[in-house]
């Protein structure tokens, strides 16, 4: 199994010095989250992409992928009543698109609860809808490009729309298209009412990515879910991607963050 830890764990630290750490504790990639370098991926110039790609080979470490891919983006909404709103979220989908891939990146997560929130007066089905036609133009680039879209389903308490893995499949079903799957986040999957192996093993092959970390928020073995039978249906179904380190409480620090976790999914995966 392949490691990968997200780069917002490492606030304040510089773009190589993440690279650098992650690599000398053991991870295969950094997971990039563009709003931890600019407000938007299009103020990111090709000669700062081809940069930080080569940092990170320099380094010894790949870049998986980006995610919080809206973060910062002002006036991006998946679903959003206005056209106008649609429309340039459409197009910045295909610009995130080119910028994982100049990186070297092959996944774009797509959670972001509060830019594809069901507004009030709008439809699950109108909501369903709008989201489809923002991301039609994306998907197509990322087929030319060799990037995949991994749609997340989120809890409830996050979001209200798309929350079941079953739900994010329906939802990405409908491009047929290898370019177009779903992530599937431990944290996220602690909100549904069947046990995590069942959802791993019934939602194959239709995820792409997965990210590791507790209900607590914090990273994998720094609480009470058990990664043993997580990481035996991983295996069980042939999950060959990377495991990610995604966390959401920084309270022990970086290094302590990305140590333990590394060496507790380690354990885990060995068992």
């Amino acid at each position: 199994m392949r490691f990968a830890i997200c780069n917002e764990i490492f606030q304040g630290w510089t773009p190589a010095d993440t690279f650098s750490y992650a690599a000398k504790t053991g991870y295969d990639a950094v997971e990039i989250a563009p709003f931890t370098l600019a407000k938007l991926v299009t103020d990111i110039t090709l000669a700062e992409r081809a940069r930080l790609r080569e940092q990170a080979a320099r380094a010894g470490v790949a870049i998986s992928g980006i995610h919080w891919v809206l973060v910062q983006a002002e006036g991006m909404y998946l679903n959003h009543p206005e056209v106008a709103v649609r429309n340039r979220t459409s197009r910045y989908f295909v610009d995130l698109v080119d910028f994982c891939a100049d990186l070297g990146g092959r996944v774009i997560v797509v959670g972001s609860p509060k830019q594809r929130n069901i507004m009030e007066g709008v439809a699950p089905d109108q909501a369903w809808q709008w989201a489809t036609t923002t991301f039609r133009d994306a998907v197509k680039q990322a087929e030319d490009r060799g990037v995949t879209i991994c749609f997340e389903p989120l809890a409830p308490v996050e979001t209200n729309f798309i929350n079941t893995a079953a739900e994010a499949i329906r939802f990405v079903r409908q491009f047929n298209s290898r370019s177009m799957k779903i992530i599937l986040d431990v944290k996220a999957m602690c909100s549904e009412a069947v046990p995590i192996p069942q959802i791993i093993r019934e939602s194959w092959p239709e995820f792409a990515y997965f990210h590791a970390n507790d209900l607590n928020l914090k990273g994998p073995g720094f609480g009470e879910v058990d990664f043993v039978p997580i990481a035996a249906a991983l295996k069980e179904v042939g999950y060959e991607g990377y495991v990610s380190v995604e966390v959401f409480k920084f309270d022990e620090g970086p290094e302590v963050i990305a140590t333990q976790s590394l060496g507790y999914l380690r354990r885990v995966f060995a068992a």
